[in-house]
């Protein structure tokens, strides 16, 4: 195990904010709960996390106005750093090429409510499975505190139909070189972690990332 870096952006500002409360207006900021905004920039940390030895980490771009400081912070410190937010296979290689380690995507994998495995092995032909991490980030359905987690989109609000388990973790390795799992319902609420689905995200084939 180890400690990997993140660096989230929000109209091009780095920010820590409550993930579920991103809706549709993300743009303007309406509704978010942030945690903390930073004077630094991106760039600032990705060099801070470098010459710390902090490999891994990723940047997520969340919402319009993120990709100037996006790339600025490939170029200062790259091959060191993921990136995520709307990664398609028509732009995933334009950011490997810009100094990012891999590519990071849900949404474009995960639409209409479920796996779309055209557009998987589109990413995959783009830029190959050793530069793919699917994002998992997962919740459980409102009420049922027992029950499977679901891949949830679109910002964390949408649920798709794919159960994150033993089996399904298996099937989505042979596309990607690791998994990203945040665990919806405490990321960014500084309660701790959900000890149960990192119980079972310790099976996975590849290496997942928990946030």
């Amino acid at each position: 195990m180890k400690f990997r870096p993140c660096i989230d952006l929000h109209n091009g500002a780095v920010k820590q904010i409550v993930g579920s409360t991103l809706d549709t207006s993300v743009e303007d900021g309406l509704g978010l709960e942030e945690n903390f905004t930073s004077s630094q920039p991106a760039s600032h940390y990705a060099s801070l996390y470098s010459s710390s030895s902090l490999t891994g980490g990723h940047i997520i771009k969340l919402g319009p106005n993120n990709d100037s400081p996006a790339l600025l912070a490939l170029s200062t410190s790259p091959q060191t750093l993921q990136i995520g937010g709307g990664i398609t296979s028509k732009n995933a290689k334009q950011w490997i090429n810009a100094g990012a380690t891999h590519v990071i995507v849900t949404s474009y994998v995960f639409s209409n409510g479920a796996i779309n495995y055209d557009h998987l092995n589109e990413l995959v032909s783009a830029v190959g499975k050793d530069k793919i991490v699917l994002d998992l980030s997962c919740r459980r359905k409102q009420g049922d505190i027992d029950g499977p987690y679901y891949v949830v989109t679109d910002r964390w609000q949408k649920y798709t139909d794919f159960v994150v388990d033993e089996e399904s973790l298996k099937s989505l390795s042979v596309y990607a070189d690791e998994f990203l799992v945040h665990g919806v319902e405490n990321e960014g609420k500084r309660c701790g972690i959900l000890e149960d689905l990192v119980v079972l995200l310790k099976d996975s084939p590849i290496p997942v990332t928990y946030a």
